[in-house]
């Protein structure tokens, strides 16, 4: 089952008809159904779906009650079960599709502990690109030593760096036949669920036969964790930049753990704005970088330090 065919199984039937006519059209913008990128669901707002070529508006308006509806079936009729994740503002669901959640935010001593009045829901409808490292892993390899360069994938958000990271993953993790590469066993950090995608405790994505993953936990705790626990060869984490993830990398590669990170940033001057991934720079921590061209999606070129 595709990613938009398993969204559609949480969506009120008479939206889901529409978008299922809507995809029978001549639309040039809507060429088939597998183009869907997001659908957006706003209470007494017309229904908004995004595709690769923009986003097109439905001369439908959706009610409170079908925001209601849907949500509870996202959240299996036990809201309480997804307090953490509706307090995060998302929710991950069956086939590593995920859905944002926005309305009226319950808060206490600063902390969001509830968000109550849904507003808004934002379907993200997942896509693994399945050999999309192929091209830059020989790069990341080191052949001879049978382990990883540590590399850090640069990108501005939105050009695909978690897919390529996914996708760097699921190649280290199986091992790589045609390069007489061993897999090895990776640690993954997955804050926000946008790498493996688990649900119920499988990953909905292709991470690998060797991959132990920890999600919906801060990364400093969550790799000390992987370290202590799993004796990862490699910890893998999403969108590094904090000063107690650079303490934690650092642990991890004092403990002789190598790592892939990705960072935001379009190039490496501007990620060394950030002082704490400057550090690591400066202390030559990366042996590769991986910079991803914002103009050409799936394009990307490693540089060496």
């Amino acid at each position: 089952m595709t990613g938009i065919e398993t969204v559609l199984e949480y969506i009120p039937y008479n939206i889901k008809k529409l978008i299922q006519e809507f995809q029978a059209s001549d639309n040039i913008n809507f060429p088939n159904i597998e183009c869907i990128e997001e659908i957006r669901l706003r209470a007494n707002k017309p229904l908004c779906i995004k595709t690769s070529k923009g986003t097109e508006v439905i001369e439908y308006i959706v009610s409170q009650q079908e925001i209601l509806q849907t949500f509870e079936k996202i959240c299996e009729n036990s809201v309480y079960s997804y307090r953490k994740q509706i307090c995060d503002g998302y929710i991950t669901i069956r086939g590593g599709n995920r859905v944002g959640i926005v309305g009226s935010a319950v808060v206490d001593n600063g902390q969001v502990i509830n968000i109550n009045y849904i507003s808004s829901l934002n379907f993200r409808i997942a896509r693994e690109k399945i050999g999309c490292s192929n091209k830059i892993i020989e790069d990341i390899v080191n052949i001879e030593q049978n382990t990883i360069y540590n590399t850090l994938i640069i990108s501005p958000p939105g050009c695909g760096k978690t897919t390529l990271l996914r996708d760097i993953i699921r190649n280290i993790s199986n091992g790589i036949n045609d390069l007489n590469f061993k897999g090895k066993t990776v640690g993954i950090v997955d804050e926000r669920g946008e790498i493996a995608a688990m649900y119920k405790g499988i990953p909905q994505n292709d991470i690998g036969i060797r991959s132990d993953v920890i999600d919906n936990m801060p990364k400093p705790e969550a790799m000390r964790i992987l370290v202590r626990s799993m004796s990862p060869d490699v910890i893998a984490c999403d969108e590094i930049g904090s000063i107690e993830d650079v303490k934690a990398i650092d642990y991890a590669m004092c403990s002789g753990v190598k790592g892939i990170f990705t960072a935001h940033g379009k190039d490496i001057e501007e990620v060394n704005k950030n002082s704490e991934i400057s550090k690591l720079l400066q202390k030559k921590v990366f042996e590769r970088i991986i910079k991803l061209n914002p103009q050409k999606r799936g394009e990307a070129q490693c540089i060496c330090v």
